[in-house]
């Protein structure tokens, strides 16, 4: 009985007897593995998103129960990516369940040695009291020649990857009206 017992164990003749000859199937399964179920298998829901990393835009199904993260996988539906998705973007599930994550605006006063948690409204409108401050202060109407330049050399916008064709856009004529002429993305760079 026990030699029996130890000849079942062993994958080779799991195979044969499982009428598996190339392991794919029932012959490649150990106890542990019959009990094991898909990350996906029990999902509260599954929601459409476009991977964070890069441009190229590919869609993603992030599987989500009891309101957390549990699996993010390539959408089939996808037209750009068709289900693929590169290694940045098949480990993107740790972007929002690493514990390194930080969930809070963070912010370190001139000369601080701490970071303080500060609501996200009130950041906003320290950013945006600081443009405004800033283009007043370096604003130059008229260059060196009396030429009109209406322009501030006082801030730039440097985009990343990440942004798509629109988002990028946007953000072009947003600092094109404030005045700022230095505007370059790290996807040229």
């Amino acid at each position: 009985m026990e030699v029996r017992r130890l000849l079942g164990s062993l994958p080779g003749l799991r195979q044969v007897q499982a009428d598996d000859p190339l392991g794919l199937g029932k012959g490649s399964q150990s106890k542990a593995s019959r009990r094991l179920a898909p990350r996906t298998e029990g999902a509260d829901r599954v929601v459409r998103s476009v991977c964070p990393y890069c441009a190229v835009g590919c869609g993603q199904l992030v599987f989500v129960k009891d309101e957390r993260v549990t699996q993010i996988e390539g959408d089939p539906d996808s037209p750009i990516s068709r289900g693929r998705l590169c290694p940045k973007g098949s480990a993107s599930k740790s972007l929002v369940t690493g514990p390194n994550r930080e969930t809070k605006v963070k912010y370190r006063r001139p000369y601080g040695t701490q970071w303080e948690e500060l609501p996200l409204d009130q950041a906003m409108e320290m950013i945006a009291e600081r443009v405004i401050a800033t283009r007043a202060e370096t604003w130059q109407e008229h260059d060196e020649q009396g030429r009109r330049v209406n322009r501030t050399l006082g801030f730039a916008s440097l985009g990343g990857a990440t942004l798509d064709n629109e988002e990028n856009y946007l953000i072009k004529k947003l600092f094109t009206a404030l005045g700022a002429i230095q505007i370059e993305n790290q996807a040229r760079i």
